[in-house]
């Protein structure tokens, strides 16, 4: 079996690179930067120490932190019976949700997220405490988190996290850029000796998707005080059968009667509706430290990653598609883009003293690489002698990333010392989107043929679109590379002014060498407790998203299926960026940062084994950068913004699209938490756990049509389009669960309540409304030996499935519609086995 031979070589492979600790320093210590770690990984309760959300200051528990923040453990991790964290993360915060489909391009490859229902950009993500690189791959064509480039977190591996810190709080002012919905801190495993191997294998219970992942990690000390830990992980994970419906006809009407062949071909051809994917990963990680004196530490850690996609798009057949050349696929074909992607980031860095001050001076550089391929489609325009796989081009996102944080301890003569924190920051980053072969985009020129066969009756004279079916490789005129420097400081004061009551401030400055331009942004925090056990908590934050570089510059022209209405018309669109002379010409603006003001207001109680967090939130964004409608359809300015397209080089598309800072939105939620932890002298030990998540997105402003569209019948930002930002994800989502453990069993319930959710259209009559959801998962653990463990479990344990509520394309594929954050492929069961050494 390909799954088994691939993983069982994966084992083998370990790859060097080095990684920092998250340990509480010493009081003689320096504190540890942006967020880094504490050990006390184990507890996720409130009394599990934390300190993403504090600069320079005594790490904090869970339960006296001023703003809300959440603590998973590598065992919450392995419970969820998911293998890349992205669905991990997905399957516990209530918050954050994915959909099956979000779009075209590579948004169905490597799936975007949503959190508080914004797009994952808003999203901050630390790896110990160090920003992280985004993603080379911007969401053009997905629905959900349209135009997004966040960070790709299923590309760090799963058992090199020691824990996962979640703030859910703006924390702009203290960590900078794209803090406005939270922080993820992912705090690698800095245990100084030992190992752990785990193999996973799993499968859909009735659509294949068979997956084996393999797990390696160790640990060993370096010298008395320092150690080293290395992390391996391969997964192969092959793409579920089809969850769409038959089609009547894949061959042309002969002399208008069914094609006799019909009666034995495969009428299943949407392959891509529903888990598309096959994926080969291989994630490893290094974290060490290392003593240079009782002062001074030195520290590394770094993440390398190789990924190999094979994803089903477009299915085609010569009844209903053109680019269906008999010739090459006489019963058609399924089209599939290919991703393989190097990804790498690597931080070096010396903590000490100085002078009273803890001291911390680091430098990571991140780069994402990706080549974009095709198999199994062709480029109709070339005609019968095109080829059949295609490099499409190469998207490459770097970044670098330079520190200096200090931090001191001032006695003042209030109930806490004055806890001080400042820094500075240099950052440098890069994106480039670079050309592929000139058959994946060219004009052939071909015109098909009228022969007198089926389908050159059908479409006998006509001229199949340039480019590949389904996608289009990246042309020179597409091809970019942009760059910019930034340079930032900030300053963090946090005390209590009385036992009872701690209060925080932190400011931060920003200066980009791009139409970013300057940014300031503040935070307030405090907490008051109330009783022992009892507290408020809040905050207000004022935060800012600086455009990504890919939405800045990124271009592409592309060959797709577009909604217009109830109907999905193949249609060539083309992404333009925000400095193109034709983008200008349809008023495109240099695209400004987004900035943000939050609101947080919370109760906290804790009582022997008992929790409970209630938190409310309003985030208003200004300036939201989104994409425009589709300009040039007929429905939307046509021949008018064709013109002007043409004037200014733009030839061969039905329609264009850019970015725009068009929107001002308000979102309000809460989020409830409670745990409870009994234990029994004879029936063991039951943790329960209850989280609930609630958001309301409103548009309060929409741009109006720059003046060179004044005169037009267009609609820049249509309804479509915003309905997307408000109804496309679950606003509600609750995750109850019931950990169980006694002697050598245990065992885990969950229930997750998604939400219902809406796929709109241009009109309300066409919207479809998906219905809320109950999702059950159990997982069977026993310790077999004190070093070895097997379970046992399923995801989507009842094989619940979305309403049958969409809209059936021509390929058969949408009955369920695309968004589902649980899937379109139904239960899937797996086994696991672990060992500690």
């Amino acid at each position: 079996m390909r799954a088994t031979l691939l993983s069982t070589a994966l084992v083998g492979v370990l790859a060097a690179v080095p990684a920092q600790a998250a340990e509480t320093p010493a009081p003689f210590e320096p504190q540890p930067p942006e967020a880094q770690g504490t050990a006390e990984a184990g507890d996720a309760g409130g009394s599990a120490i934390v300190v993403t959300g504090t600069r320079g200051g005594v790490p904090r528990t869970v339960a006296d932190s001023p703003v809300p923040i959440d603590v998973i453990t590598p065992a919450d991790l392995k419970q969820t019976g998911r293998t890349g964290l992205k669905e991990i993360l997905g399957n516990i915060i209530p918050s954050l949700t994915m959909p099956a489909l979000g779009g075209g391009g590579t948004s169905a490859s490597v799936r975007p997220i949503s959190i508080r229902g914004l797009s994952g950009d808003y999203l901050l993500v630390l790896v110990n405490g160090k920003r992280r690189h985004t993603t080379a791959l911007i969401n053009n064509l997905s629905r959900v988190s349209g135009g997004s480039t966040p960070v790709d977190v299923d590309l760090i591996p799963t058992n090199a996290v020691g824990r996962i810190e979640v703030l859910r709080d703006g924390a702009a002012a203290q960590y900078g850029s794209d803090a406005i919905s939270g922080v993820i801190n992912l705090i690698l495993d800095d245990a100084p000796q030992g190992g752990e191997f785990t193999s996973t294998a799993g499968q859909l219970y009735e659509k294949g998707g068979a997956l084996l992942q393999q797990t390696l990690s160790y640990g060993t000390r370096l010298g008395d005080d320092g150690f080293v830990r290395v992390a391996v992980e391969g997964k192969y994970h092959d793409r579920a059968d089809s969850s769409a419906d038959p089609v009547a006809r894949v061959f042309p009407l002969v002399n208008g009667q069914p094609d006799p062949r019909e009666a034995s071909t495969n009428h299943l051809i949407a392959g891509g509706y529903g888990r598309s994917n096959r994926d080969k990963i291989v994630n490893s990680s290094i974290n060490a430290e290392l003593p240079l004196s009782d002062a001074t530490k030195a520290y590394s850690f770094s993440t390398l990653s190789y990924r190999d996609i094979k994803d089903a798009r477009g299915a085609y057949v010569p009844a209903t598609s053109i680019g269906a050349l008999p010739q090459l696929y006489p019963s058609g074909f399924q089209a599939y883009r290919r991703l393989w992607e190097w990804d790498y980031q690597t931080t070096w860095g010396l903590r000490s003293e100085l002078g009273g001050w803890a001291a911390d001076l680091s430098s990571s550089f991140g780069r994402d690489a990706v080549k974009l391929g095709a198999e199994n489609t062709l480029n109709p325009s070339i005609g019968p002698t095109s080829k059949t796989s295609f490099t499409m081009g190469r998207q490459v996102q770097t970044l670098w990333v330079n520190n200096l944080d200090l931090s001191r301890g001032l006695d003042v003569g209030l109930a806490d010392k004055l806890n001080l924190a400042v820094g500075v920051e240099h950052r440098f980053e890069q994106f480039a989107s670079r050309a592929g072969e000139p058959d994946s985009y060219r004009d052939g020129g071909y015109v098909v043929p009228r022969d007198g066969t089926p389908f050159g009756t059908l479409y006998g004279g006509q001229s199949p679109s340039p480019g590949l079916v389904s996608f289009t490789g990246t042309s020179p005129a597409d091809a970019t590379q942009v760059s910019r420097g930034n340079v930032a400081a900030y300053l963090d004061v946090s005390t209590k002014l009385t036992p009872a009551w701690f209060v925080g401030v932190a400011g931060r400055f920003e200066h980009y060498s791009d139409s970013a331009g300057n940014t300031a942004s503040g935070k307030f925090s405090t907490r008051l407790e109330l009783a022992r056990g009892l507290a408020l908590r809040g905050g207000v934050n004022t935060g800012f998203r600086a455009p990504s570089l890919a939405q800045t510059a990124f271009s592409t022209t592309q060959n797709t299926a577009t909604v217009v209405g109830n109907e999905r018309v193949l249609t060539t669109s083309k992404f333009l960026p925000v400095d193109s002379a034709a983008a200008r010409a349809l008023g495109a603006q240099p695209l400004k940062p987004e900035k943000s003001l939050s609101f947080t207001a919370g109760l906290t109680f804790e009582r022997g084994p008992a929790r409970f967090t209630v938190d409310g939130y309003q985030i208003r964004i200004d300036d939201r950068i989104v994409k425009t409608d589709f300009l040039g359809t007929a429905a939307n300015g046509g021949s008018a913004i064709k013109a002007i397209l043409v004037a200014n080089g733009v030839t061969g598309v039905d329609s264009a699209q850019f970015f725009t800072n068009a929107i001002d939105t308000r979102t309000r939620g809460v989020d409830v938490v409670g745990e409870y932890t009994l234990h029994t002298a004879g029936a063991g030990t039951v943790r329960l756990n209850a989280a609930w998540s609630y958001f309301d997105t409103k548009i309060l402003h929409v741009i109006a049509n720059p003046s060179q569209l004044s005169s037009l019948n267009v609609v820049l930002f249509g309804r479509q389009v915003q309905q997307d930002l408000l109804v496309a994800v679950p606003k509600s989502k609750a995750v109850l669960s019931a950990n169980w453990s006694l002697g050598r069993f245990s065992a885990l319930v969950r229930e997750t309540r998604y939400g219902a959710y809406t796929e709109s259209s241009t009109t309300a009559a066409s919207d479809r409304t998906f219905g809320a959801k109950w999702v059950a998962d159990l997982e069977l653990g026993y310790r077999l030996s004190d070093k070895v463990t097997w379970s046992v479990g399923a995801n989507n344990l009842f094989d619940t499935y979305p309403d049958r509520n969409g809209i059936v394309a021509s390929d058969g594929s949408g009955a369920y519609g695309s968004f589902a954050p649980f899937g379109l492929s139904g239960g899937f069961y797996y086994t696991r086995v672990g060992v500690t050494f």
